[in-house]
């Protein structure tokens, strides 16, 4: 399964991330030890969201949607 995900900084609430993965828990766990340079700063972080995909293709495109102003909005709304 590829999973779409959106995390939120457990120190600064207005911080989010939305990422892609195949092991959810593994990257997970590699944000909250500072194994990703652009996450380590706002560590710990929580799951908000996981939504899984069988096709890799759509979830690549969901995760692109959701980075996008008008994705980003969405994601505020019903996440």
């Amino acid at each position: 399964m590829h999973t779409v995900y959106i995390l939120r900084s457990m120190r600064d609430p207005t911080q989010r991330y939305i990422g892609l993965t195949n092991d959810l828990a593994a990257r997970l766990a590699k944000h909250n030890t500072g194994g990703s340079p652009h996450t380590s700063k706002f560590r710990p972080w929580e799951l908000e969201t996981a939504i899984a995909f069988q096709d890799e293709a759509k979830a690549a495109a969901f995760e692109k949607y959701l980075k996008t102003g008008s994705g980003f909005a969405f994601a505020k709304k019903h996440f």
